[in-house]
């Protein structure tokens, strides 16, 4: 989730910039096939280190296997403070997706301190801001393309098949 705001005013419309969205490899992580989208306004992408402690908290946010294939997409955003959110969204029973979130960073949302790769699981029942939300309409379609509208269910071309990067708006 991007960053927080106390205030109870409108969002300045001139203050809005799309991020960059990048795709790194598929990875694998407790018998589950990931898809990765990262967000960042920073050109550079998110370090290293952010990273690392993101994925290392992963495990805690995958459901357990319900017989569904398991695939798995994720959007890890850098904010442009010290948060850092990591959203996964797995698939299960066929055609419904399962959420879990983690957060580092941002003490409104009850982490402890503002490290940014200090994560810890989050309650609340948001599904992402507007930079994290491109991915699930192509990923919902992908996931239709490739695995409920064929004869076959093909994992393969489902993994294959990501949201060009870009910036979260180019969509």
């Amino acid at each position: 989730m991007a960053p927080l705001t106390t205030s109870t005013a409108p969002a300045d419309p001139a203050n809005f910039h799309e991020k960059l969205l990048t795709v790194p490899p598929p990875i694998e992580v407790a018998g589950r096939r990931i898809k990765r989208y990262h967000v960042t306004a920073d050109p550079a992408g998110i370090a290293p280190d952010v990273e690392e402690a993101a994925y290392a908290m992963l495990p805690k946010l995958l459901p357990e296997p319900d017989g569904t294939p398991p695939a798995t997409f994720v959007v890890l955003h850098r904010g442009g403070d010290d948060g850092a959110y990591l959203n996964a969204y797995s698939w299960v029973w066929d055609n419904v997706l399962h959420f879990g979130a983690a957060t580092a960073g941002q003490p409104v949302l009850g982490c402890p301190d503002r490290v940014p790769t200090h994560f810890i699981t989050l309650d609340r029942p948001w599904i992402g801001c507007v930079w994290e939300l491109p991915p699930i309409l192509h990923e919902r379609d992908a996931w239709v393309r490739h695995m409920l509208a064929p004869d076959a269910p093909d994992l393969d071309a489902y993994l294959a098949d990501c949201l060009p990067e870009g910036t979260t708006g180019d969509r």
